[in-house]
């Protein structure tokens, strides 16, 4: 869908890709410049990551999580959060191993399980038509079986929005613990909060600093897509396999994005709130656009998610009629199973409040309504 936009010569309504379009902190941006005259981000070294970056990490994750992690025996850096994902699964499964995921979840989380030689397990969340998405605590239960090696999870999860809340948590702990599971937490936009909500970190919880291995990013909290940094911060028990893994896939991450990286998640706590709110505006906008349609409100994060099958269509034909609208927006087939193909996401954190306005109209006259 992005290429078929770009080719298309025309002002288009970009709600089809994950990206961004508030800039990164500028001081972040500066550090960049600096790091590409500076010989030590120009390295292979160290493999693991840069130590400040590690250090600063492993306080951030600390602050928010109650758990007391160092970043020379707790965390390793990553070229992005995704690559941080499959290392931390390529180092915790075995093939025919269950790991246990919601419905929907980013295709590219799914896929990674099974590039690690894992079975997904799918655990729905409730839909409800103008309401947040839950999650389905009796079907996680239930879900939990003798294959079940882990849970992959994410608050605000994509491409939903939905954040779990406490009960939820203690319910995952509940089962983790009961069934020695690991959590594999994808926290890439775990500050990205609508509503004046805070965020809620499983680490905490009683038995789980054992058996939680956190993933974070620069992409999405810190606007930094294209510098590719991530981190896992994980019990001291697990770094030598992370380590081991990390070093077989990507070497070693971008050198001269890591301090940028340290400076931008330094400073989040005071550039983060405007951004937030920012998100939450553009949230607020396609609710109001899209009024009465089956959408899910997200409680988070970047995108927002209407069901097309109310229609008789899937994602796919809705997303070709509104491309002759002038609107980009990507099918879900692949994302899930109850919520995969018959939905359609629009992503709102890579357009303005007044280029969305209008969208509603658009949509209603591509759904024939």
């Amino acid at each position: 869908m992005g290429s078929r936009a770009d080719l298309s010569g025309r002002d288009l309504l970009r709600l089809e890709n994950l990206d961004v379009d508030i800039p990164p902190d500028p001081e972040a941006v500066a550090r960049t410049r600096l790091a590409a005259t500076t010989d030590s981000d120009n390295s292979y070294l160290p493999f693991v990551g840069q130590e400040r970056l590690r250090d600063v990490a492993a306080r951030h994750v600390s602050r928010l999580s109650g758990v007391s992690y160092d970043g020379q025996r707790n965390c390793i850096v990553c070229a992005g959060g995704l690559s941080g994902i499959l290392n931390a699964l390529l180092a915790t499964t075995e093939v025919g191993d269950e790991v246990i995921v919601t419905d929907p979840t980013y295709a590219g989380l799914i896929n990674r399980v099974r590039l690690a030689g894992g079975e997904p397990r799918f655990v729905p969340f409730v839909f409800t038509p103008g309401g947040a998405w839950k999650l389905d605590r009796a079907a996680l239960r239930q879900a939990v079986g003798p294959k079940t090696r882990s849970l992959l999870l994410m608050s605000p999860s994509m491409p939903s929005g939905a954040v779990l809340d406490e009960g939820d948590w203690r319910l995952v702990a509940e089962l983790c613990v009961a069934g020695d599971l690991l959590l594999i937490l994808d926290s890439a936009m775990e500050r990205l909060l609508f509503d004046r909500q805070t965020p809620l970190h499983p680490a905490g919880l009683p038995g789980m600093a054992d058996r939680t291995i956190i993933v974070g990013s620069a992409s999405k909290e810190l606007r930094m897509i294209g510098w590719r940094v991530g981190w896992i911060v994980a019990p001291e028990a697990y770094l030598p396999d992370l380590v081991a893994v990390s070093l077989a896939n990507v070497v070693v991450p971008v050198g001269l994005a890591q301090e940028a990286a340290a400076i931008a998640l330094e400073r989040s706590a005071e550039t983060l709130p405007a951004y937030v709110a920012e998100l939450q505006a553009r949230r607020d906008v396609l609710i109001e656009e899209l009024e009465g349609l089956p959408v899910g409100v997200p409680a988070g994060g970047w995108s927002l998610l209407l069901r097309a099958a109310d229609f008789g269509l899937d994602g796919a034909a809705l997303s070709d009629r509104l491309f002759e609208q002038g609107v980009c927006a990507t099918a879900m087939a692949g994302w899930g199973i109850e919520h995969g193909a018959q939905y359609l996401r629009f992503v709102y954190a890579n357009e303005p409040v007044p280029r969305l306005r209008g969208l509603g109209e658009k949509v209603r006259s591509a759904l024939g309504c």
